[in-house]
């Protein structure tokens, strides 16, 4: 990210990112399905499952009765497994995933996080190979569903090719590639969901969204705030969780982009106004006057 500029880059899409009327979380609007309706109880594999979305995968699976185990790079209160994915060797990958019926991957690499030296090798380090190696092992212990946590860049690429997105960014570039490539791996029997989210609000235990913390710096500073018209897709962490289940549940192969409001110039839900301006109002209120003045509010 660079100051305030990126974050809101994606105002030029917003037109054609749209929710549909009716339907799950993924087109416009939640539907929390009962447990009745469940065929079996399945056992999932969550890699990243300490993180923001992860956590919220992991809720809806078990708020519906299925059974995860929590795969992590680092040790933290409820990770199952600790083991960096992008450096397990195929039986490591193969015992990790062995008796269970699917995986989901939360993992990656983020086009915020920016290191010395080339991007696209780091993107797809982060984001592609151990996606491939994962699915490869699915498939080779039987599993029979999994999705992966993508961008809803490869949403806009699809609908829009002319764009030529993947040729302008290393990261959106990964997205695809993740997206193509983890279904190759999985084969024809093991159907592979990818989930295309968009900016998220929501947090979870020591989690808060990637954009959240220089946005709040941002609005808060003191200096002159320069932030084109538009806006962009939103959702929840909580929605992301019951569409990654619901897909999972399915046994889903599809594209599914993930939207529970679209903000556009000065028009939006009722509880967030309209970004950027609602962003600046709520940083530079006065703390005592509103809630949304706190980071984990905007976040």
């Amino acid at each position: 990210m660079i100051g305030g500029v990126v974050v809101l880059a994606v105002a030029v899409v917003v037109s054609v990112w749209a929710p549909r009327p009716g339907g799950r979380v993924g087109e416009g609007r939640w539907t929390v399905r009962s447990p009745s309706a469940m065929i079996f109880a399945m056992k999932i594999l969550v890699v990243g499952g300490s993180g923001l979305l992860g956590h919220h995968v992991l809720e809806q699976l078990r708020l519906r009765g299925h059974e995860a185990t929590t795969v992590a790079r680092t040790p933290r209160e409820g990770v199952d497994r600790v083991l960096d994915v992008t450096t397990a060797s195929e039986d490591d990958l193969r015992e990790l995933l062995a008796g269970h019926d699917g995986v989901v991957f939360a993992g990656g690499s983020d086009d915020r996080r920016v290191d010395k030296g080339p991007v696209a090798p780091r993107l797809h380090a982060g984001n592609v190979a151990p996606v491939v190696a994962l699915l490869k092992a699915a498939r080779e212990v039987g599993c029979t569903r999994a999705a992966v946590l993508a961008s809803y860049y490869t949403y806009f690429d699809r609908v829009h090719p002319e764009w030529g997105l993947a040729a302008k960014h290393p990261y959106v570039r990964s997205r695809i590639e993740q997206a193509k490539l983890a279904r190759e791996s999985a084969g024809p029997d093991l159907p592979v969901a990818i989930i295309e989210v968009p900016y998220v609000f929501g947090v979870a235990p020591g989690r808060v969204p990637e954009w959240s913390v220089p946005v709040v710096k941002w609005v808060r500073s003191s200096a002159p705030l320069f932030a084109p018209r538009g806006g962009s897709a939103a959702t929840s962490a909580r929605g992301v969780g019951i569409v990654t289940v619901d897909a999972l549940e399915d046994g889903s192969g599809a594209d599914i982009p993930v939207v529970e409001e679209t903000c556009a110039g000065r028009t939006c839900s009722p509880a967030w106004p309209a970004p950027p301006e609602s962003l600046v109002r709520s940083a530079r209120c006065p703390p005592a006057s509103s809630a949304r003045c706190s980071a984990s509010a905007v976040a």
